[in-house]
């Protein structure tokens, strides 16, 4: 099977995730993973599968992913796709789900496409990645959400055994569809 991974990543940390999802795939399959830009000409029917990841920043994901899902919806619509997002928010138990997510729920309503497979991946706290502004906002956002506020600390919420059963899904889905 051949995999397209594309990525829309913030700070890096959903590069991260989808080299682990790539590295696991790549163990059975030819796996290409690539960011997502404006000069995106992809032939989509290259690909027997196309996984996309994509990440929050202030409860909105970044104008370059939503322009290219717009503009590639009528080819998506006709792959077989999975789709991930990945924000601090999944830190909560309650908030960790497809169903409880505020921004797998905003993925849904700003977007026509979609996914055979979704998911969603807690983030990644690092603040000595931001400059001031953001460092201070992102801090007073923690602050408010009863989340970590110490600025030396960096936190790691994934969950990689999700992460992995995400990578398995997708082999499985395409044994369902054989």
């Amino acid at each position: 099977m051949k995999i397209l991974v594309l990525y829309s990543s913030t700070d890096g940390h959903t590069v991260k995730i989808c080299s682990y999802i790539s590295k696991k795939l790549q163990q059975n399959h030819l796996v290409e993973m690539t960011k997502i830009s404006n000069d995106d000409k992809i032939n989509f029917s290259i690909y027997d599968f196309i996984i996309i990841g994509a990440s929050i920043r202030y409860g909105t994901y970044r104008k370059i992913f939503l322009k290219f899902i717009n503009e590639n919806y009528s080819e998506l619509q006709k792959s077989t796709t999975a789709f991930f997002s990945v924000n601090i928010v999944a830190r909560k138990k309650e908030k960790n789900s497809i169903n409880t997510n505020p921004y797998v729920k905003k993925f849904y309503k700003l977007s026509k496409w979609k996914p055979n497979v979704v998911e969603v991946f807690a983030g990644k706290l690092d603040y000595s990645k931001y400059n001031f502004f953001n460092k201070n906002i992102i801090r007073l956002i923690m602050l408010i959400t009863k989340g970590p506020t110490r600025t030396d600390e960096v936190i790691e919420f994934t969950d990689w055994n999700k992460v992995e059963k995400f990578a398995q899904s997708i082999d499985n889905f395409q044994l369902m569809k054989k």
